[in-house]
């Protein structure tokens, strides 16, 4: 017997190729699941031999356009076909999958089989290129944010100018750039402005532009970012922090729909849609004489106040895997998840930073973890509770201090279950961890 005729060769193929394949009876019910489409789906094999695979996979194709079912009923082959799969932990992936039917010796239909490939890297290589943000973008299961991503599919059809309000790294550009591509504009271009990093000196150029002349060296026309944006969306960031002579200049912008490029005598039309960020209370500056009143009431036609992730701590494991899957598919990494004692720490943190500092700790366990598991001691030490500086007074008290982690794990789960009715499943799904863990955690704390 030669190596391709001994079936043991076949199976050791089948378990150590590195995508996923599955083979399912005449019926759609699995017969075989091999290693690295439970890595891929999250399901182990146990769990799903015997089970229909599209009470599984969840896929957008298994109602409506099947390909496995389309080979097994018609015989036609599918290859390289895109569709979207529910992992079991409840995150949607894009896989690649080919079909064919099997048949036996005899040529009697049997079943079929299907190998999908995970297409993560591909969709984030995308996502980077076109930069094409949607609502989908906005990962939250947090009813706090319900309203957020409500509002910002709504706007995105207007042409309303939107205030977006939020405390640094909640993710206002992400807002921006979603109403942006989900409106009309969104073959045009998209300019992001951080008016907090401009000078009062060259905040009217980079704005508006300059003719040639106008200053010593200004040696030929320079467009400026409304005139870059024309047709398409301009987003002001930290617009609270534009000086008062430039805030009358904004509003010239926002009432006529024209400017005037630095030098020049002839106004320019504006055919711009404008969305404003700021982490600043900008009705209290407008109490304080420090923000036009006029000005806010332009920029104040519809206004999205996102949440700090410090109130919608329940994202913290929904996001966290977010941003694992984003660094595998950047770093070609194969982290496979956090540890318990891991999620509790960031759990029990309150992130001044908001979602931003979220994405660095992650960030950062990537760059010290060595094994597939981020660990508690992977995370920065700030978010452990440690000092800031290496270098600080041992005599000195630490800036801040974390809570304790019983206390923050109980809190975590009192919300969970909370939020989920008394659900256990769902609880223990919002929290990132396994129903039997919640049950352990919540017998441990005497959580009723």
């Amino acid at each position: 017997m030669t190596v391709e005729q001994d079936p043991r060769f076949g199976d050791l193929i089948f378990e150590h190729i590195p995508h996923g394949i599955f083979t399912v009876d005449k019926f759609g019910n699995i017969t075989d699941f091999n290693s690295a489409a439970e890595r891929i789906t999250g399901w182990d094999r146990d769990e799903v031999i015997g089970k229909s695979c599209a009470t599984i996979f969840r896929s957008d194709h298994c109602e409506r356009a099947c390909f496995l079912r389309h080979s097994i009923e018609i015989g036609e082959k599918h290859r390289d076909e895109e569709v979207t799969i529910t992992r079991k932990d409840g995150h949607e992936m894009l896989v690649s999958v080919s079909t064919a039917d099997l048949r036996d010796d005899q040529g009697e239909l049997i079943g079929g089989v299907e190998m999908f490939r995970d297409l993560s890297v591909v969709q984030v290589l995308r996502r980077q290129i076109s930069d094409r943000y949607t609502s989908d973008d906005i990962i939250s299961k947090s009813p706090a944010m319900d309203g957020v991503r409500e509002l910002t599919s709504l706007v995105a059809k207007s042409k309303s100018t939107v205030l977006i309000e939020g405390e640094q790294g909640t993710g206002k550009e992400l807002v921006a750039r979603t109403i942006h591509n989900l409106g009309p504009r969104r073959e045009k271009p998209f300019v992001a402005v951080n008016c907090g990093a401009l000078p009062d000196s060259l905040a009217e150029s980079e704005l508006f532009g300059y003719v040639k002349g106008a200053f010593t060296d200004a040696h030929k026309d320079k467009p400026g970012r409304f005139a870059m944006a024309e047709g398409g969306t301009i987003f002001l960031d930290e617009v609270g922090e534009i000086s008062p002579a430039m805030q009358v200049k904004l509003l010239r912008v926002l009432q006529e729909r024209e400017f005037m490029p630095l030098g020049s005598v002839i106004p320019q039309k504006a055919d711009v849609r404008i969305l404003a960020a700021t982490n600043r209370d900008l009705a209290s500056e407008v109490g304080y004489g420090h923000f036009r009143q006029d000005l806010f009431f332009r920029l104040n036609v519809v206004r999205i106040n996102i949440p700090p992730l410090r109130v919608r701590l329940e994202d913290v494991p929904l996001l966290a895997d977010h941003f694992r899957r984003r660094f595998n598919a950047l770093q070609g990494r194969r982290i496979t998840g956090l540890s318990e004692r891991a999620m509790s720490q960031l759990l029990n943190y309150e992130y001044p930073g908001n979602v931003r500092e979220l994405e660095n700790a992650i960030e950062h366990a990537f760059v010290v973890c060595g094994l597939s598991v981020i660990e508690r001691e992977d995370l920065p030490p700030h978010v452990l509770g440690e000092s800031v500086s290496s270098v600080e007074d041992s005599r000195h008290e630490p800036v801040r201090r974390v809570r304790p982690l019983q206390e923050a794990e109980v809190d975590a789960i009192r919300r969970a279950l909370a939020q989920c009715n008394g659900n256990r499943t769902h609880a223990a799904k919002r929290l990132g961890i396994s129903r039997n863990t919640l049950w352990r955690k919540m017998k441990r704390h005497d959580i009723r």
